[in-house]
């Protein structure tokens, strides 16, 4: 009865934590999002499927660089291999749970010391054993427990820092994707504008040759014809830049990438005000920062665990002798069984500073987790306003351009009508030209709110949620 007593209070000691329950910080959430109802309060919910949001702009090349980018991209490997080794730790650390078993064997020629044993000549013998050797920490007041818990909430922040990475790398393969479409459309603006000048300077020329036009008008009409070549040369530097870009991120050398020209849908996927809060919920970046919370949480057990003895049961089993032949004979069998204890006394302060600085550490970890949310909602609002305010833009640009269109063609008649100079038509050439590379800059701007809105929630928009409407883009 006494053993199964003290049987039964080991086994009560071993359920104890020197861990704070843990409970997952409180967060200050907003009623409602200014730029859209019917957001709730923040909450990881990482474990839900993304999918391949980039699917909603309908685009088949973009469709085959996401996929690339899975495949092949080198630091996306880089953090999965990181990921591993979290998982690795983490199974290194549950092994703590079962005892250690080693064997050894050992064969020695000794002589003792003449002076010592006082014989002559010197005892020589030899040694020869085997064995095998158990230790086994119980784990009575949580430290292992508590180190296999931190373990595993990192190896589960690891995996969603490796989600984060994974949805970040696909939002800068669309958004280059999408700059690029919009320095190519800017670059078909640019060469037609070019051989409109050029047209224009023939013109001028045959104005100035048949004596109607001043030679200034003629350096304008050239100067504008120079001045859109090198703006058409710079958007191909922009673009080879970009190419670049979308070759890293797929995982491939820049001088073996070559992209076609690419069009941009004239209409983005549109964020409907109802988008499910479900969506905010799967920010990948969220829960790593709660499962860091929760490590940093139960490595204050492991801290708290310092100031309580250690109980450790060791056992050995072998055989020792002078020679092999009598090695494994009952005579030559060791064997030592027993507990040991250890308690800290005195250690300078060493174990309260490492407590204080895990309960720091777990402050630290609160505070960037109510942070993270924070900036998810800010990032929601930035790009909901500006998908919003893009729109607006988007109207007022269209006119702009029609407009400018207008005022260049009146400038001109004008011009071959004797009532203005040629000055007029070039500034009218100008504000042509930048009301539709503005035009561009905004659609271009439209389609990146939509992969940033993506990204700030957390992976994607589905059509049967309906947060998307579906506009489907033209064919490249």
């Amino acid at each position: 009865m006494r053993y199964r007593l003290w049987a039964a209070a080991l086994l009560m000691l071993s359920a104890c934590s020197m861990a704070p329950v843990y409970k997952q910080p409180e967060v200050q959430t907003p009623a409602a999002y200014r730029e859209s109802a019917g957001w709730v309060k923040a909450m990881p919910a990482d474990g839900l499927e993304r999918g391949a949001w980039w699917k909603i702009f309908h685009d088949p090349r973009l469709d085959k660089l996401e996929g690339m980018v899975e495949a092949s991209n080198q630091n996306l490997k880089a953090a999965l291999a990181r990921y591993d080794q979290a998982s690795a730790e983490v199974r290194a650390a549950r092994a703590m749970f079962f005892p250690d078993l080693t064997v050894d064997a050992s064969a020695t020629r000794n002589q003792l010391s003449g002076t010592i044993a006082n014989t002559s000549p010197r005892l020589l013998y030899n040694t020869v054993s085997a064995g095998a050797d158990l230790s086994y920490e119980i784990d009575i007041w949580g430290r292992v427990r508590n180190s296999v818990a931190a373990g595993t909430a990192l190896a589960q922040a690891s995996a969603d820092d490796l989600a984060v990475l994974a949805l970040s790398l696909h939002a800068e393969m669309a958004d280059a994707y999408f700059m690029l479409g919009a320095s190519d459309v800017a670059q078909d603006i640019l060469e037609k504008t070019v051989e409109t000048n050029r047209t224009y300077l023939e013109i001028v020329r045959q104005r100035y040759d048949g004596g109607v036009a001043a030679e200034s008008d003629v350096l304008q009409a050239d100067l504008q014809v120079q001045n859109s070549l090198t703006q058409a040369t710079e958007m191909r530097l922009q673009r080879a830049g970009l190419e670049h870009a979308i070759a890293l991120l797929a995982g491939l050398a820049p001088g073996d990438f070559k992209m076609a020209p690419v069009s941009l849908p004239e209409v983005p996927p549109k964020a409907e005000t109802g988008i499910p809060s479900v969506l905010l919920q799967r920010r990948p970046d969220i829960a790593a920062a709660e499962r860091r919370v929760a490590a940093a949480n139960a490595q204050v057990g492991v801290a708290e665990a310092a100031w309580f003895p250690d109980f450790n049961l060791a056992a050995m089993l072998g055989f020792s002798s002078s020679s092999v032949p009598q090695l494994f004979t009952e005579p030559s069998r060791v064997w030592s069984l027993g507990p040991s204890v250890a308690a800290p006394v005195f250690d300078g302060g060493k174990i309260r500073a490492m407590t204080d600085e895990a309960k720091a550490v777990y402050e630290q970890t609160v505070a960037g987790y109510r942070q993270t949310v924070l900036n998810a909602y800010g990032e929601v609002e930035d790009n909901l306003a500006a998908l919003h305010r893009l729109e607006q833009e988007d109207r007022s640009q269209t006119a702009a351009v029609s407009a400018a269109r207008r005022q260049l063609a009146q400038a001109f008649n004008r011009y071959q009508g004797g009532l203005a100079t040629y000055l007029d038509v070039a500034v009218a050439q100008n504000g042509e030209l930048q009301a539709r590379l503005a035009a561009v800059s905004i659609t271009a701007r439209r389609l990146t709110a939509s992969v940033h809105l993506v990204k700030a929630v957390g992976g994607g928009w589905h059509a049967e949620d309906g947060a998307v409407a579906e506009n489907p883009a033209p064919s490249p």
